[in-house]
């Protein structure tokens, strides 16, 4: 991409955010874990923040495979710091050890804490024993985001991918996470998380029995 190229992204979140938004009267960094542990990010503000990021990554790559793979980088690490978060705040915290439990863990317990709600399914291949799908059918991450028809290949989810990826990777469950489009006639943004489980974890399944 030329540097003098037009943003190919928009957000419907209106420039007026960067002057209204009001002062925070206490430092978040003041504040302890768990006594925000049901605080809300406004959707409009994670809308800007996320646009931000979409065009800086814009800026940086040069085909769609790259923009996945920086949108990737960067959920990845958002990952990584939530299974430390989540656990905190959790009254009753336990170690998963099985795969089928983990995913049940993400699926339902840490899709609501990141959107309030469970995701909408999760799926077994029947090809292949190492894979596993999270589907979203309405995934938040492309809800703000116009892609150009050029980059029609490009799904956004790439970043929630790389936020189910971490998460994995530091519960001990490596694996590799990426997100397809796969459409319905109702669901026209479905997004399908494909998660690819390495070869060590099932080795570690089958000694636990």
């Amino acid at each position: 991409m030329q540097s003098h190229n037009k943003n190919l992204f928009k957000s419907s979140v209106s420039e007026s955010l960067t002057s209204t938004a009001p002062l925070l009267s206490k430092n978040i960094y003041d504040q302890t874990l768990n006594r925000i542990r049901n605080a809300e990010v406004n959707l409009s503000c994670f809308a800007f923040l996320f646009s931000e990021l979409i065009q800086r990554i814009q800026s940086q790559v040069s085909g769609i495979q790259e923009f996945e793979e920086k949108l990737n980088e960067h959920g990845y690490r958002v990952g990584q710091r939530l299974v430390e978060l989540v656990i905190w705040r959790e009254r009753n915290p336990r170690r998963e050890i099985r795969i089928l439990n983990i995913l049940q863990y993400i699926h339902s317990t840490l899709w609501k804490y990141l959107f309030g709600r469970h995701a909408d399914s999760l799926e077994k291949s029947k090809e292949n024993e190492d894979e596993y799908m999270i589907v979203d059918n309405n995934p938040l991450f492309n809800k703000f985001i116009s892609v150009p028809k050029e980059m029609s290949q490009l799904n956004c989810c790439a970043y929630l991918a790389g936020i189910v990826e971490g998460f994995l990777d530091s519960a001990q469950f490596p694996c590799k996470a990426s997100a397809h489009t796969v459409p319905l006639a109702q669901h026209t943004q479905r997004t399908v998380i494909l998660i690819k489980i390495h070869s060590s974890v099932l080795a570690r399944e089958e000694i636990i029995g």
